[in-house]
């Protein structure tokens, strides 16, 4: 983010006390507190939605999640010289949740679980929000991945990492197709709808680098990926992010589930649906997504590294993954 953005925090009724420069952000101080200045790249209709989720949050939990300030004009997000939006929202001192803390993560499952009981708001001033369909983002997944799978085939020179994927690619696909059924499958015919119906809401990006620790609280901040679906798409990232970090541990993994369940007992029609997202072979997808959408002349080692890690954990995944097999 350039400097010149610095400028939209004229059109805002505060006091600038000093700035310094954040991932991707600028924060600064004002005198009632921390703020953030961050440019927004989605629509402006999502973010009213957002703004209100996060209203309702607050006033029916009390939990401490993140606000957007509205501008001088009551408006909640302000354009630069060039038109690029930009969004200011309140901040939290403190650092990220430590993933080597198996405490302060369970603590975060806890808190993901209290959070999910305060995130169902039918509508919004008559807006109903679209529900992100599960089914219907894995079939995306699933072409992709038919297409990168003929891409590699019909390339007549292939790289070492190229070789070593295509390799392991039909185990990885098959897995990916059947999981994408059966899922299909197991769902009633109203299941979305009914979602819509209810408005049940996820942050849509739950994991650790979103959790900071401000004093004796666990604060929840950038909520823009938040989105109509089952609350298990945010337990399904949280989970599948702290157990790739520690080998798929059942003993890990028990205990977040067994945190989040004190606060929210998942029903047995959830529990089957976080069975199949941590079946779906997501992670060879990413490193698939990201090796096809990169240049090809030149392969990352770190793409090397992280294909030969996820091939190393599935074993530890597939024994995980046993435990919660529906029946």
């Amino acid at each position: 983010m350039n400097d010149r953005a610095v400028s939209v925090l004229s059109e805002y009724d505060f006091e600038v006390v000093r700035t310094w420069k954040g991932r991707g952000s600028i924060l600064f101080e004002t005198p009632d507190g921390l703020r953030i200045l961050k440019e927004y790249t989605g629509f402006t209709d999502k973010l009213m939605l957002q703004n209100a989720l996060l209203t309702h949050i607050r006033e029916k939990s009390g939990l401490m999640v993140e606000e957007i300030l509205s501008n001088k004009e009551g408006v909640l997000w302000t354009k630069d010289q060039s038109q690029n939006i930009y969004i200011v929202k309140t901040y939290f001192g403190g650092r990220e949740c430590s993933i080597r803390d198996g405490e302060e993560c369970r603590r975060a499952a806890r808190l993901l679980a209290r959070l999910h009981k305060a995130m169902v708001m039918p509508t919004v001033s008559g807006q109903e929000a679209p529900v992100l369909r599960m089914d219907r983002e894995y079939e995306k997944h699933n072409r992709e991945l038919r297409k990168v799978r003929k891409f590699l085939r019909n390339k007549s020179q292939k790289n070492d990492f190229e070789i070593y994927l295509l390799r392991h690619y039909d185990s990885f696909m098959e897995k990916a197709f059947e999981v994408a059924e059966r899922w299909k499958a197991s769902r009633t015919s109203d299941y979305y709808e009914q979602i819509a119906a209810d408005g049940i809401w996820c942050h849509g990006d739950y994991q650790y680098h979103n959790l900071l620790l401000d004093g004796n609280d666990m604060c929840v901040i950038n909520f823009e990926k938040c989105v109509c679906d089952s609350q298990v798409r945010d337990l399904y990232l949280f989970l599948r992010k702290l157990l790739e970090k520690n080998n798929w541990s059942p003993s890990v993994g028990d205990g977040l589930l067994e945190a989040y369940q004190k606060e929210r007992p998942l029903s047995e029609e959830e529990l089957c649906q976080l069975y199949y997202r941590l079946a779906y072979p997501e992670k060879f997808w990413k490193i698939v997504n990201f090796y096809y959408n990169a240049g090809k002349a030149w392969i990352p080692g770190r793409n090397m590294e992280k294909f030969d890690k996820l091939l190393k954990q599935e074993r530890d995944k597939e024994l995980f993954l046993q435990t919660l097999l529906p029946d």
